[in-house]
């Protein structure tokens, strides 16, 4: 019976219930608002201080977290750089992006390719929304990709984890979002983020072209007749991706030299991407809208997700859950590398399932007072985790990528090609972490130069 369990069973029970309702398909923020309160009030339950059955400390908590999320300064940067990103996307700068940079890349194997990940980078700094940049890269780069010849499972998965950059590159969403949950600083995990982010990048690229070149069948070059004269090439690289790559260095550079505060730079970016579009002749006002449309509609969502992740977290911890999870690892006497590597697999394995708004707001802060208990630099394991939760868009069987692609490639593709070519991905992306563990200034160097003491 509910009234013979402890408080801490109570609350594993609250986790477990959470987990199924989420694989049922419930929405994750209502989902999580309704356990908050739902067990909430239990745990706060105390009929000598309630007048009414209304009178319960869970109702003035949820409005406070409510207050809390829409007053975090740091938070505002999110709807700036979703605005940004759609922006980018809806005036069909994307577009000429690839263009361009499919032209400057045509003498490498894979050249295509190449310029379908240096896209998804750039767009993914832009936007930080992995559905977007799929979608898109998956209706622009994938056709093209194989209409010049290429193999379905290697476009599959160049366009799948390409597009998942945009949690790791910055200004990520994500790193924003991981900022406000474990009180960290978001210009020292942006400038922790660069160099794993560009590292990870480099590797996919390097994977490519090292494909392409062993098996040239799977991503024939270009005929001579479709490539242009070098002037062509070049004036087109600097009109397409020169002012793009600037206006996200501009962004960047302010938030890391300190200049503007990431919802300054934000602004930054967003006016620049207006700028842009005027300066294309691209934007419609049609498109205009919808991008406002979908920043406040995937804004709410975050937000949502806020409020009900600090909730049902606030009650998780009261109840006592946090503490069953620290004991447990307390008690195994681990060694900081052990710890590491068990977190790591555990979040590798939510991946499976969930995606990594669930595994960010609600599994990660059960680890975050222990990363100080094991001595581990919590930006280190910021960095980890980043990279980690690349996996939650590129393993199967939830690996929204690889559903986002199919989503506009139905007909043109099976979901089983397209996971199949995701899987020399994955393994990039663990073969980044273990790089990263073993040399720990990659994450670590840029952050403590930049901000030293």
């Amino acid at each position: 019976m509910l009234f013979e369990l402890t408080n801490p069973e109570i609350a594993i029970m609250m986790m477990g219930l959470f987990l199924f309702a989420v694989l049922l398909g419930f929405p994750i923020a209502f989902t999580l608002m309704a356990m908050g309160i739902g067990f909430g009030y239990y745990a706060y339950y105390d009929p000598a201080l309630m007048e009414n059955i209304f009178d319960n400390r869970i109702f003035r908590l949820f409005i406070n977290n409510t207050y809390s999320v829409m007053d975090n300064t740091v938070l505002t940067a999110v709807p700036l750089f979703l605005f940004m990103g759609y922006l980018v996307e809806r005036a069909g700068i994307v577009a000429r992006l690839f263009f361009a940079i499919r032209l400057a890349s045509h003498g490498l194997p894979a050249s295509m390719a190449v310029a379908a990940l240096v896209t998804c980078a750039l767009f993914s700094t832009a936007t930080g929304i992995i559905g977007a940049v799929v979608t898109l890269m998956g209706l622009l780069a994938w056709p093209a990709m194989i209409k010049a010849g290429y193999d379905k499972k290697f476009a599959s998965g160049i366009i799948c984890s390409g597009g998942c950059l945009g949690i790791l590159i910055p200004p990520s969403i994500m790193l924003i979002v991981y900022a406000v949950i474990a009180q960290l600083s978001p210009l020292r995990l942006f400038a922790a983020a660069i160099f794993p982010g560009l590292m990870l990048a480099g590797l996919y690229i390097g994977y490519a072209i090292f494909r392409g070149w062993l098996n040239p069948s799977i991503a024939p070059k270009p005929p001579k007749e479709e490539i242009p004269p070098r002037a062509v090439i070049l004036k087109e690289v600097l009109v397409s991706f020169l002012p793009l790559f600037s206006l996200i260095i501009l962004v960047l550079g302010t938030i890391l030299a300190g200049i503007a505060t990431p919802a300054e730079a934000a602004a930054v970016g967003a006016f620049g991407a207006l700028v842009l579009s005027y300066f294309y002749k691209t934007l419609k006002w049609k498109n205009f809208k919808e991008s406002v449309f979908l920043t406040a509609k995937t804004t709410a969502m975050i937000m949502w997700l806020f409020i009900g992740s600090w909730t049902f977290a606030a009650v998780f911890s009261y109840l006592g859950g946090h503490e069953v999870f620290e004991h447990f690892f307390k008690s195994m006497n681990l060694q900081p590398w052990q710890f590491l590597v068990i977190t790591q697999i555990i979040i590798f394995l939510l991946g499976w399932p969930l995606e990594w708004t669930e595994i960010l707001i609600i599994f990660v802060p059960i680890f975050l007072p222990l990363v100080e208990f094991f001595g581990v630099n919590p930006y280190f394991f910021a960095m980890l985790i980043a990279l980690n939760l690349q996996t939650s868009f590129l393993t199967p069987p939830m690996a929204m990528s690889a559903y986002y692609l199919k989503g506009v490639q139905s007909r043109n593709v099976e979901l089983l090609d397209i996971f199949r070519g995701i899987m020399p991905f994955l393994a990039i992306v663990i073969l980044a972490m273990f790089l990263m563990y073993m040399f720990p200034g990659i994450a670590l160097w840029l952050p403590e130069t930049l901000f030293a003491d």
